[in-house]
């Protein structure tokens, strides 16, 4: 009988492999976990983990933490919520390469792409980089809460090579520049970025309003960049598309994974409007699959959807002249303004001609109470409570904008909903070619709070849902572990077996519940950000090192920067 660092005593054992889960304990020495059955040798540390779930730290491939990575070490919200590595620089926005003159422009794109308040980059990025190699020492530089990877953003790439051109959607690039961007992303893959994104989606604006680099690159440029990392033998390749045109853009997609060989996955939902983009999506996805290239979808753990508030980026009366005379005051004053009877009226009689753009109105925006319901049925809209009350439906609007002294949160679930229900989000994490991702994380900080989705899987689809089929608890750990590592290239995480990485989770699954999103205003420049409290992660352990204890920061800080595809333990490479 040896002795371990740490021994995790009695737990079911969920492995991360989709076998059913069983009671065992879990050996940890270094980094590495070393047994995992009836562990007859003491551990140095020891946890009871009797009636609690022992799963492998969440592997959280889509995150926008590049900016907060450069200043702080927790990488919270997803730290909170199990993820013990996260992967970023999606949707080609990102920091590096960059020369001088261009930082401001990626700012800008960044802001605008994935809501990140401008004044926070501009306080909390160092900028001692150019080239993504630098971008990535000085990431290492810093350690964290849990692992971090990064990509080649193909804005960056383009501004770099192109210049204001690469800006310009009028403009191609010649085969020179598509041949230097190849040469760069390459460049990136070799010093330890996973891979190369790249946006096609004209919801990804600058906060100046425009329209992402990549929107309109063709297939030469992409396929080119592909080809680059194909060349190298290493690389992951990551796209979002509006799918305005299914067959052409699977046939892209068909052409930047055959043309690299390398893995490629897609972000995928469905619009709440119903229709099938989606479904004919999948098949083409199977079709490549069965043609031997390897693709999948990134799909939502949930309805995607914007949360809206006093606090928050936006709210149902954002727009009114009236609500936006005092919109800059402090929180406290700003409540009294908007409590006055003459700007309420203000505010109510401009409404109607000053509404948010968003999909399907007061029918679908839903109080999210606590604990947030994220499936909620059409009769819970606030348009269908205001036709029970027989009131206006923007009169209801304007108390819940107030409630919980101007705290609370509305949610307008706009994609990934269609019929009023998750069915759609079922069919899509059922999807043998689909992984769990598009959590978003470090993004969207004032109107979406993804983070969360690990948890989600684990409470709505696995425990709670009453309205359609669950998922098993295998079936969630091994796509959300796994599946996601094995998607960008770490064989050598997401699974509880000896030689694996020992990022742990020790979950009170019965009492796992998640709390409402709430507003903080602590990045730089005060810039304001949602976190989501959550109750039942007992123990959270990265890299041997226990990072997490009931919810609260042990100080521990074992998560270093992930330089490139790591191979697994060498018995569980054919897995």
């Amino acid at each position: 009988m040896g002795e371990h660092d740490l021994v995790i005593r009695g737990g079911t054992v969920v492995d991360g492999t989709g076998a059913p889960g069983r009671t065992a304990d879990v050996a940890i020495d270094g980094d590495r976990i070393t047994e995992v059955g009836r562990v007859d040798g003491q551990g140095r540390r020891e946890v009871a983990a009797d009636g609690l779930l022992v799963t492998p730290g969440f592997v959280d491939i889509h995150t926008h933490y590049d900016g907060q990575a450069a200043w702080d070490s927790h990488l919270t919200p997803s730290a909170q919520h199990g993820v013990t590595t996260v992967v970023m620089t999606n949707c080609g926005v990102g920091f590096a390469p960059v020369f001088p003159h261009h930082r401001d422009r990626l700012i800008e794109l960044m802001e605008g792409v994935e809501d990140i308040p401008g004044t926070a980059l501009h306080e909390g990025l160092s900028w001692d980089w150019q080239s993504l190699p630098e971008y990535l020492d000085s990431l290492d530089g810093r350690p964290h809460d849990v692992d971090l990877a990064a990509q080649v953003p193909h804005g960056a790439l383009r501004l770099h090579v192109m210049g204001e051109r690469g800006a310009d959607h009028t403009e191609r690039p010649t085969d020179d520049e598509i041949a230097e961007m190849g040469r760069l992303a390459a460049e990136g893959v070799a010093a330890g970025a996973l891979g190369f994104t790249t946006s096609r989606t004209r919801n990804h604006r600058s906060s100046r309003g425009e329209l992402t680099p990549s929107l309109t690159a063709d297939a030469d440029e992409l396929v080119g960049i592909a080809a680059a990392l194909g060349r190298l033998g290493a690389g992951v390749l990551q796209v979002v598309s509006d799918f305005t045109d299914v067959e052409a853009e699977t046939g892209l997609l068909r052409a930047m994974a055959a043309g690299s060989g390398r893995p490629l996955s897609v972000s995928l939902a469905a619009s709440s409007k119903g229709g099938r983009t989606y479904r004919r999506v999948l098949d083409a996805i199977e079709a490549m699959n069965a043609d031997g290239l390897r693709v999948r979808a990134q799909v939502a753990a949930r309805g995607i959807g914007i949360l809206l508030g006093l606090q928050a980026t936006m709210n149902a009366f954002s727009r009114c002249p009236s609500y936006k005379a005092v919109s800059g005051l402090a929180h406290t004053e700003r409540l009294a303004a908007l409590r006055a009877p003459a700007r309420r009226a203000a505010i109510l009689a401009e409404w109607p001609t000053h509404q948010l753009p968003y999909e399907g109105g007061f029918d679908r925006l839903f109080a999210l109470g606590d604990p947030p319901n994220y499936e909620p049925a059409p009769d819970d809209s606030v348009g269908a409570e205001a036709r029970r009350r027989n009131v206006p439906v923007e009169d209801l609007a304007y108390d819940l904008l107030l409630a919980d002294d101007g705290r609370a949160l509305l949610y307008s679930p706009i994609i990934n909903y269609p019929g009023g229900n998750l069915d759609v989000a079922h069919e899509l994490l059922s999807h043998p070619f689909a992984v769990p991702g598009l959590s978003d994380g470090g993004a969207h900080v004032g109107t979406i709070c993804d983070a969360s989705f690990p948890t989600t899987l684990l409470t709505l689809w696995c425990r709670d849902r009453n309205r359609g089929e669950r998922l098993s608890v295998e079936h969630v750990v091994r796509a959300q572990c796994r599946e996601t590592a094995r998607a960008v290239g770490l064989a050598d995480r997401g699974v509880l077996a000896p030689g694996y990485r020992a990022d742990v989770n020790v979950i009170d699954f019965d009492n796992l519940r998640l709390h409402a999103p709430r507003l903080v205003f602590d990045l730089p420049a005060g810039g304001k950000r949602l976190l989501q409290d959550v109750d039942g992660y007992r123990h959270t352990i990265v890299a041997g090192q226990e990072t997490y204890a009931d919810g609260v920061p042990t100080g521990a800080l074992p998560g270093r920067l992930v330089r490139g595809a790591q191979a697994g333990p060498a018995e569980a490479r054919n897995d």
